[in-house]
């Protein structure tokens, strides 16, 4: 019964935040200066007319939330316009339709997209976040057992300059190294590969894919082995540690079944909420690579003005990082079931 009552209580709350957070994301763009119907088109020869049927066609001529205009001053609240024919109405109907606007700059809706982009993200950052996890945490471990050693010091040492380098300086640098050694710099694909067969297409996606997914892996493996060896120290210093070297348990036996569940439980917290944050691409690496992912459409449409892209993206955003810290309660509950007991 503990057990439901603490999936149910977190459940409610990633469900309350999310409503928030789609509150929060309609009034974001509409609070920001300027005409959006003038400044997503970026045409000063635009006539007053044609800036009217920019916004009928967009929906910028309802009303935001609520009428200005009253049918009788005197009585409060009554209103011109049917209620349910305002923009933020509308805006969560098609929410719940799936359908989150049409883009200012290419006419297409924006949940089109983003399908298309995020594919391509979750493509490279998803494929650098695992090497990450699984070279930091490897790095993470030899580096604890070996703890004030010359293994550990080098470990120590390499996680921290990983983990400061910028990561547009690191990929710049990459970039250069690869331009020297004939691998591709640049997008997804080579032009023209779609006729080529699937294998061959594949090889070529693996060929661009390999200095960002680098880049990536670098900066973050740097994160995980130092919260990792952290951990692990912390556990390995435990009473019941050196019960089971008493035991003369092996080095194998004692990280497997004593020490690496409870040290995982800090790393966890940080696996979900970068997992979360993958889903909207690394912008850096993203736009040193020109790679076509969530990334690089934040960063067009920053420069085009194309608010309702933005919209679209950053409550993507907002969903993958809650449901990310979701996922990590109900791990951490697995993982320690005193997190139960305690909540």
């Amino acid at each position: 019964m503990k057990r439901q009552q603490y999936l149910l209580k977190k459940i409610s709350w990633a469900v309350f935040t999310i409503a928030f957070v789609l509150v929060l994301n309609f009034f974001l763009f509409r609070i920001l200066p300027g005409d959006p119907a003038r400044s997503g088109i970026h045409d000063p020869r635009l006539k007053r007319d044609a800036i009217e049927a920019i916004r009928v066609r967009y929906g910028l001529d309802k009303p935001v939330i609520n009428c200005i205009e009253k049918v009788n001053p005197v009585e409060f609240g009554s209103c011109a316009v049917n209620p349910l024919d305002t923009q933020f109405f509308i805006y969560v109907t098609n929410l719940f339709k799936g359908e989150m606007g049409i883009s200012y700059h290419t006419n297409r809706p924006v949940a089109e997209i983003l399908v298309e982009r995020i594919w391509n993200t979750i493509l490279l950052i998803g494929a650098g976040q695992i090497l990450a996890i699984i070279f930091g945490v490897i790095f993470g471990i030899v580096a604890a057992w070996k703890a004030r050693t010359t293994i550990d010091y080098v470990a120590l040492l390499s996680s921290l300059l990983a983990w400061s380098l910028p990561t547009f300086w690191l990929g710049i640098i990459l970039l250069f190294w690869g331009s020297t050694h004939g691998l591709p710099i640049g997008g997804k694909a080579t032009p023209g590969m779609s006729s080529l067969p699937w294998t061959d297409r594949w090889v070529d996606i693996f060929r661009h894919m390999l200095l960002p997914t680098l880049t990536y892996t670098i900066v973050f493996m740097g994160e995980y082995m130092l919260i990792m060896r952290s951990s692990l120290l912390d556990v390995l210093s435990e009473d019941y540690i050196l019960t089971a070297k008493a035991k003369g348990l092996s080095t194998f036996q004692i990280l497997k079944d004593h020490a690496l569940k409870n040290a995982m439980l800090p790393l966890v917290t940080v696996m979900a909420i970068n997992l979360g944050f993958t889903v909207a691409g690394a912008l850096q690496i993203e736009t040193v690579f020109s790679w076509p992912g969530l990334g690089g459409a934040i960063f067009e449409s920053v420069n085009r003005r194309d608010f309702p892209v933005l919209q679209g993206t950053f409550l993507l955003i907002a969903v993958s990082v809650i449901l990310a810290n979701l996922i990590a309660d109900l791990t951490y509950s697995y993982l320690d079931p005193r997190v139960q007991a305690e909540s």
